[in-house]
């Protein structure tokens, strides 16, 4: 059997699963394995569950012929099958990296565009060697335009998924201090994020380029089609206007598309709107539908959320952080007019050598302002000098909140997402 005819089977049954206990009757099952699981060893249950049919890759487990498919390399064998289905969809594919905002702008992108097209965007943030295939496979005959994020944490890993999701369309939303274990250094990011660039650059492709940025005006020179946003001399233009902690935006220019009230918290997060009113004008979606879409817009998932509690403005940012989103947010916390600003803050991870350095600076940066309190949270905070409250772990952070008993107090919640400071309001 080859990938025409496991095709063929996708086409009648277009739900893939990786994981038994997700199973649902029909699906595909692809017998994956990492470090810790072996898939194939799970392949036949899943036939037994009413899998409709089962991919694996050790002959030891191809037990029932009629149903399986035995190939050198399951993994392998998803990103052929994405690439097969890409390829039967003549429409515009958006791919989004960077190094803070994909998920964001994803979001932004797909309701902006959702206003005037069916379209179908990445879940979550399932942007890796597994979750772009699945991606692409998730997508139905009828879309008419896809949105694909694409995360990275070395080099050669944004081409690799150009090569299987064949873009159309692109977006670095920025370059900055992430993943440094895996990249060495920043201008290892700019590399391996600039790939996106490159596959489109050789393709004919069109890329949006956010012109307040000039390192990505200068890595977009080359590229067939650029269209630029920002807040000042780009085909889409706009200015921020921060309310108490939530961003509003005027779009500017020659646009109709007005005032958007977000519901977002940031300044920082002015460009991942501006990007979803470039692409959604740029593909024609009606200007009186875009900023009524993009209001209504709510984050989740513990993303740039305003959470009111009693008296209390919370900003729960707690799903991952860098340097340089860690600087963005402490920056626009210090902007905020409010009585009293309390800040917890989780340590980054993957920063490799540059790690003491990095946590050492936001300690820097933390005192150039007068804070409430503030308490710093498990990792590399512990080995550096800071006159600050000192804590373990989420669960400290969060007995010491909860004693705190703060009122009309703004606070701050932000780390790394492996230090869970999403549980300090759990």
């Amino acid at each position: 059997m080859n990938i025409e005819q496991l095709y063929s089977i996708y086409q009648q049954h277009r739900s893939i699963q990786t994981d038994t206990r997700k199973l649902q009757p029909n699906d595909i099952f692809f017998a994956l394995k990492g470090g810790n699981f072996n898939g194939n060893e799970f392949a036949a249950k899943a036939l037994e569950m009413g899998a409709a049919f089962a991919v694996v890759d050790e002959a030891p487990y191809f037990t029932v012929p009629e149903k399986m498919m035995l190939v050198t390399d399951v993994l392998d064998t998803l990103q052929q099958l994405a690439l097969w289905h890409r390829q039967q969809l003549n429409i515009p594919f958006l791919a989004i990296t960077g190094t803070n905002g994909k998920t964001t702008t994803k979001e932004l992108v797909y309701t902006a565009l959702s206003a005037g097209f069916k379209t179908h965007a990445t879940i979550g943030n399932l942007n890796n060697h597994i979750g772009v295939p699945l991606t692409i496979l998730s997508i139905p005959p009828d879309v008419e335009i896809a949105v694909i994020e694409m995360g990275a944490n070395h080099q050669k890993e944004i081409a690799s998924y150009c090569r299987i999701a064949l873009p159309t369309h692109g977006i670095i939303t920025n370059i900055g201090k992430a993943h440094l274990e895996g990249f060495g250094s920043e201008e290892g990011v700019r590399i391996a994020k600039g790939e996106l660039y490159d596959f489109l650059r050789a393709n004919d492709g069109t890329v949006f380029v956010c012109n307040d940025y000039g390192y990505l005006t200068d890595m977009s020179k080359g590229i067939p089609h650029i269209v630029t946003y920002g807040s000042k001399t780009a085909d889409y233009t706009g200015e921020v206007h921060a309310g108490d902690a939530l961003l509003g935006v005027q779009v500017t220019g020659n646009s109709q598309v007005g005032f958007i009230q977000t519901h977002l918290t940031g300044a920082y997060n002015f460009p991942n709107v501006m990007a979803a009113v470039a692409v959604a004008s740029h593909f024609g979606v009606p200007e009186n539908k875009i900023a009524p879409a993009l209001a209504a817009y709510t984050p989740s998932n513990n993303r740039s959320q305003v959470i009111r509690q009693d008296s209390n403005t919370i900003i729960m940012d707690a799903y991952n952080a860098n340097p340089s989103s860690m600087r963005a947010a402490i920056e626009n916390f210090a902007g905020i007019q409010a009585p009293k600003k309390v800040l917890l803050l989780g340590a980054m991870m993957e920063l490799g050598a540059d790690s003491i350095k990095e946590h050492e600076a936001l300690v820097q940066l933390l005192q150039n302002t007068h804070w409430e309190a503030v308490v710093l949270v498990g990792g590399d905070f512990k080995k550096v000098n800071h006159p600050y409250i000192f804590l373990e772990n989420a669960a400290e952070a969060r007995n010491w909140l909860q004693q705190q008993q703060f009122t009309d107090t703004y606070i701050l919640i932000k780390g790394s997402r492996s230090t869970g400071m999403e549980k300090v309001l759990a």
